[in-house]
């Protein structure tokens, strides 16, 4: 377990070593940026429910390691509690 976070909508909202590892896997500029994730899940600009018990939270970077950049965490809310399913940037 890397951490839990408690979401903008409540939930607590676990990160796995074995989710982080595909994140950073696909996405090898997320490398070090488990903090920005957190923080995406806690504090986003918008939430998007994909209507299939996805979250979607995103949030706006002036600053990232490659620039400026929106961080998306996709992420299952579930009843108590939920977990990171992966996460990336994007413009």
């Amino acid at each position: 377990m890397i951490g839990t976070v408690t979401s903008k909508n409540g939930k607590e909202i676990r990160l796995t070593e074995e989710r982080w590892s595909h994140i950073v896997e696909a996405h090898d500029y997320m490398a070090g940026n488990q903090d920005m994730v957190f923080e995406t899940l806690e504090n986003p600009d918008s939430i998007i429910d994909d209507g299939k018990d996805e979250l979607i939270a995103i949030r706006h970077y002036v600053h990232t390691s490659i620039s400026e950049k929106h961080a998306v965490v996709i992420y299952k809310g579930q009843q108590n509690d939920g977990f990171v399913i992966t996460a990336f940037m994007t413009s």
